[in-house]
């Protein structure tokens, strides 16, 4: 469904990802990994249409980026203004803007996709609070709803476990089970190597250009970290109690 070939992006004269190509299956579940500033944000930013390429090409279902709306981004929630006055409902009924046009008014059937959504991430009951009253985990769990009131078939996350309790984090996850049932393909962001191990089918280890992608058992090695992060990463034996860091790659042996 998603197919990146050669793909150069630039800031000015900084090469923000250089000659990146993979392709990605329906329903497949993708943990993207790599050191800070390793493109991993802007490779998300030019799948959803969001950003120009230099160079290389990118179809999702044969088509260029942002031709039709079946990719969904979801950006990190450092980005979003939770004080803007809208309730998690609007937030959910924006996916489908798309779908209804602008300046039209939702439909019946606009309707009952919100309210499904809402009902499959477990926020119906707070369909009407305001976006800023919910904890870090209910605010990811309305932008998953969001993507599937779009009816998306590809969901780009971008750091959505950063910040989030355990809990939070396993109900994040449940949802993507859900959304794997449903043949929605999803690239995650995350610092967590040992997240994307256990719980992820693919890993695509990024640092400006595809060091690994595969088996995220096989991507997740040392000698591939070692090329990734340099001296950004570290293994701890198995039982050590320090957390990931968002400065560098931590990975428990064992």
């Amino acid at each position: 469904m998603l197919s990146v070939r050669d793909l150069t992006v630039r800031y000015g004269n900084r090469v923000a990802l250089d000659g990146v190509s993979f392709s990605l299956t329906c329903g497949a579940r993708v943990a993207v990994v790599g050191p800070n500033g390793a493109g991993k944000s802007t490779l998300f930013r030019v799948v959803a249409g969001l950003l120009p390429v230099d160079a290389g090409r990118i179809t999702v279902h044969g088509h260029a980026p942002g031709v039709d709306v079946c990719v969904a981004y979801v950006q990190q929630r450092s980005e979003v203004d939770w004080r803007f006055p809208v309730c998690v409902a609007d937030v959910v009924m924006m996916g489908r803007l798309g779908r209804i046009g602008l300046f039209r008014r939702p439909r019946a059937v606009d309707r009952e996709r919100v309210a499904e959504a809402l009902r499959t991430v477990h926020l119906a009951d707070l369909a009407q609070r305001q976006i800023g009253a919910l904890s870090g985990g209910q605010q990811q769990r309305m932008f998953i709803a969001r993507a599937l009131a779009q009816e998306a078939e590809l969901v780009l996350m971008d750091e959505p476990l950063t910040g989030l309790d355990a809990r939070s984090r396993d109900d994040i996850l449940g949802v993507l089970d859900r959304l794997k049932t449903a043949g929605v393909a999803v690239m995650v962001a995350t610092h967590d190597l040992d997240l994307a191990v256990r719980s992820f089918e693919h890993a695509l280890l990024l640092n400006g250009r595809v060091v690994a992608y595969g088996p995220p058992a096989d991507v997740v090695s040392e000698a591939n970290l070692l090329e990734a992060y340099g001296g950004r990463v570290r293994f701890l034996d198995a039982g050590h109690a320090e957390p990931p860091s968002a400065a560098h790659g931590v990975l428990r042996r064992g």
